[in-house]
């Protein structure tokens, strides 16, 4: 039986015990440096105004809270490539060392200039595409879908603990305590990454997991991702701007609602509501082809919540409520964003579009810290013009959003095809193209694969592979 065919057969067989453990040990390393990140976020603006540095520059403490994510969006995608050159796992290394080395200048800074630094070098540990890329090498095709899962399940779950844990870890630790954790959990993913990650076999570039320099054009010429990453840059930037401001308002002003270390008790109760609302929206937008609706609805639900903090935010039971609406909107749009990008991305230029998408949440990241610094003054208390200009930018991605076309309800598919030259491969790709349920196909003989765009629930499986036959 031949290699394709082998392949072929495999197809609905389980993740293999190589794979799940390759699967949830990335995953885990993954989940832990953004765990790092996320862990500063609701606990960082009360300690920044502290610094040396601060009070003559206040806009300083939104743009070093949001300074990894300028470093993270140059250099992941050049770290990525780098790993198909010099091997994954040494990539990794480097970059959760580089990121333990900024989380050690943080921690020892007392200025905010210095911890400025600090998440410049955090963020320069950018090592997301190399993850995904040593993912990829060590998951059959047929099971990457499910591996990229569980990392974006990770990645939820570390933010919905950071929310909660942030604060109590500020509090009995400091947040030069919450770096020098971070620092150990780097180092300690390091040893995990060679003790407990699989190698692979073999390792090679995967157009629908890497990026593919060829395809760059393609991906930034097509409006409609364009929009999409326009949508995570303000995104990131609405969520980063908002924490700039948030925890000093509920801290400070003539009436203190909560101080730093007791906000979870808010978050907490916040952040699981929101959740559970979350999965019936994401469910209908999926399962009943709903996307478009949903997507706009939770966009919109973004702008009702800056809203409503501008407008009445003067109150414990108003910013709940607010806060309740903004994640509700917020998880379902970092559910949905993805999704929609694998859906509208060409076949074999997926991992480049994921790519771009990824530069863009950074860039949104950095650029919402430093309108929040800029932004928000605590001795002004002009926290109502902050979230009304946060809000204001929420709109823009809604009226942006508004014109984009109702994605189609497929997923990209790779199959193993031989072709022994372009006449070969275009009468396969006819084939393909002929089979119930495929909207797409590309066909690369060099590489002996085909992308296709499917709809899952009508495609006709036993012609698809007969068609490759």
């Amino acid at each position: 039986m031949s290699r394709r065919k082998r392949r072929d057969n495999n197809q609905g067989e389980a993740m293999t015990p190589v794979e799940r453990k390759a699967a949830m040990s990335l995953a885990g390393i993954f989940g832990l440096r953004m765990l790092g990140l996320f862990l500063i976020l609701p606990v960082f603006a009360p300690y920044a105004h502290g610094l040396k540095g601060a009070a003559e520059h206040p806009a300083l403490v939104g743009i070093a809270l949001g300074a990894y994510g300028l470093t993270q969006a140059l250099l992941q995608i050049p770290f990525g490539m780098l790993s198909d050159k010099v091997g994954r796992k040494p990539v990794i290394a480097a970059g959760m060392l580089l990121f333990a080395i900024g989380s050690v200048i943080a921690a020892m800074s007392d200025s905010i200039t210095g911890v400025l630094i600090g998440r410049v070098v955090q963020g320069s540990g950018a090592v997301a595409a190399a993850i995904i890329a040593l993912t990829a090498d060590l998951t059959r095709e047929e099971h990457r879908t499910k591996a990229m899962a569980m990392i974006g399940m990770t990645i939820g779950v570390s933010f919905m603990v950071s929310m909660v844990a942030g604060p109590v870890l500020g509090h009995a630790l400091g947040v030069p305590g919450i770096f020098w954790l971070t620092a150990a959990l780097s180092l300690a993913s390091i040893l995990f990454l060679y003790l407990v990650v699989p190698s692979p076999a073999r390792q090679v570039h995967h157009r629908d997991a890497e990026v593919t320099a060829g395809m760059f054009g393609r991906v930034i010429s097509d409006g409609e991702l364009l929009r999409l990453d326009f949508g995570v840059f303000v995104l990131h930037a609405a969520l980063t701007a908002m924490f700039v401001v948030l925890p000093m308002v509920l801290m400070s002003g003539e009436h203190p609602m909560m101080a730093s270390g007791a906000q979870w008790k808010l978050y907490l109760p916040v952040m699981a509501a929101s959740f559970v609302l979350m999965v019936p929206l994401v469910i209908i937008a999926e399962a009943r082809r709903k996307m478009k609706p949903v997507f706009l609805l939770a966009i919109a639900m973004l702008v009702v919540a800056e809203a409503l903090m501008a407008l009445i935010g003067a109150s414990l039971w108003s910013i709940a409520a607010a806060l309740f609406i903004f994640f509700v909107g917020f998880n379902v749009l970092e559910a949905t964003l993805p999704s929609l990008i694998s859906k509208i991305a060409p076949a074999s230029a997926k991992g480049t579009a994921v790519g771009v998408y990824n530069t863009c949440e950074f860039l949104g990241a950095f650029a919402g810290g430093a309108l929040g610094g800029f932004l928000y003054v605590p001795a002004a208390h002009n926290q109502a013009q902050a979230f009304a200009a946060i809000g204001g930018l929420l709109l823009l991605w809604l009226l942006v959003a508004a014109g984009m076309k109702p994605p189609k309800p497929v997923a990209t598919r790779m199959l193993h095809v031989e072709a022994a030259d372009d006449a070969a491969a275009e009468a396969l790709r006819q084939r393909l193209l002929a089979v119930k349920g495929v909207a797409e196909v590309e066909i690369f003989p060099d590489e002996g694969v085909a992308y296709c765009k499917v709809d899952s629930k009508v495609v006709d499986e036993e012609a698809l592979k007969a068609a490759v036959s």
